[in-house]
């Protein structure tokens, strides 16, 4: 059963859906109420936080390898796209794009960034507006710069070009 389980090792970039992008730092086995658990030791640098994910439960808790050069480039392409706001209260298109973050999808998160963009010439974002926003540039430009090996900010950088050019 573990066996199966130990698709990822140490050194790797994960994406945690909830938190974004991680590297495993160990592999640990741990007696938990009597219990041996074989554990993933995740580090997630940006919010200082350590997390450990039983091996068995990595698949159902939807962790993951980085995506793949084609996600990638459906992202941006995504970005590109025509914003599409739909006209329902703030409050439910907040949680739609709250989701859409945490469920870890580059895809998703590229949609929340494109919808939410605003151009120098447009009106200003409302908090909470901006608050989601850059939740969700955030996530984005951390798995573009693991998978790119560049840092974050050049990451954002390159996001905020592809949407400058949209």
């Amino acid at each position: 059963m573990a066996a199966k389980a130990l698709n990822f090792v140490v050194g790797d970039h994960v994406v945690y859906p909830k938190h974004g992008v991680g590297r495993v730092m160990e592999v640990q086995s741990s007696e938990i109420a009597g219990t041996r658990l074989e554990l993933y030791v995740l580090r997630f640098e940006k919010e200082r936080m350590t997390l450990r994910v039983p091996t068995n439960k990595a698949d159902s808790v939807g962790m993951r390898k980085l995506s793949s050069s084609a996600t990638l480039a459906e992202a941006l392409v995504t970005l590109k796209g025509k914003p599409r706001i739909k006209r329902t209260m703030w409050s439910r298109r907040a949680q739609e794009y709250e989701a859409k973050i945490n469920s870890g999808d580059l895809v998703s998160i590229a949609e929340v960034v494109r919808d939410l963009h605003r151009a120098e010439d447009q009106p200003e974002q409302s908090y909470s507006e901006r608050q989601i926003y850059e939740a969700a540039v955030s996530r984005l430009a951390r798995e573009l710069a693991a998978m790119e090996n560049i840092d974050e900010p050049a990451a954002q950088k390159k996001i905020e070009q592809v949407l400058k050019a949209a």
